[in-house]
């Protein structure tokens, strides 16, 4: 353990309680009032640990199989998990996606991600508003597309992910307990494909 000024002290100290709650930014130090040469200095003493630029994490973290979504969405909190990582996380897909995809607004830039690898899509308004909650996942408040949003958006995007992926969200999400037609038809007018949906949902229903 690197040594440690009596002043310095308590800022390592909650430098690490911080890092307990979940993965850590360089710039979540700067509303801590935390200097942030106070990263270098405990990672070089294997108190932290660099998990992606910018991100630190401690060395005893465990990852979820969700641990993608967390690191991407604490990169890019204004992002939002969309699609088929949003399938996953509501069991309404059995496949792992090969990337996180994100829904950004339309005017937003373009993230710089080397990995975990990303897919992005782009809304703004209702597309982008509407159905979106939020999550703790790995210490990080992820924000997440519902199971009736999710669903609206795929056949939204059905030219990324394939008219056959909308079609099993569908049926998958129709066969959930709870699931509501009420929320997935307002999903699908906030998305404008209602007129996409309707036909499918009425031979499905």
């Amino acid at each position: 353990m690197a040594s440690s000024s009596p002043s310095s002290a308590p800022k390592i100290e909650q430098l690490l309680r911080l890092a307990r709650q979940g993965p850590l930014r360089a710039r979540d130090l700067d509303a801590a009032a935390i200097p942030r040469a106070y990263l270098a200095r405990l990672v070089s003493a294997g108190q932290l640990e660099k998990a992606g630029r910018g991100l630190y994490r401690l060395p005893d973290f465990e990852p979820t199989e969700l641990h993608s979504l967390a690191e991407v969405s604490a990169r890019v909190p204004e992002g939002i998990v969309c699609l088929l990582s949003a399938l996953q996380v509501h069991g309404l897909t059995t496949e792992a996606p090969h990337a996180v995809w994100l829904m950004i607004d339309s005017r937003a830039r373009t993230p710089r991600i080397d990995t975990p690898a990303i897919e992005i899509v782009r809304a703004h308004g209702t597309a982008h508003d509407h159905g979106v909650e939020r999550r703790r996942i790995e210490g990080v408040n992820v924000r997440l597309t519902t199971g009736a949003n999710t669903v609206a958006d795929c056949f939204r995007y059905r030219r990324h992910v394939g008219l056959d992926v909308a079609l099993a969200a569908l049926r998958d999400f129709l066969g959930q307990r709870g699931r509501s037609l009420d929320a997935l038809v307002a999903a699908a007018h906030a998305d404008r494909v209602y007129s996409v949906v309707r036909p499918y949902l009425e031979a499905l229903v």
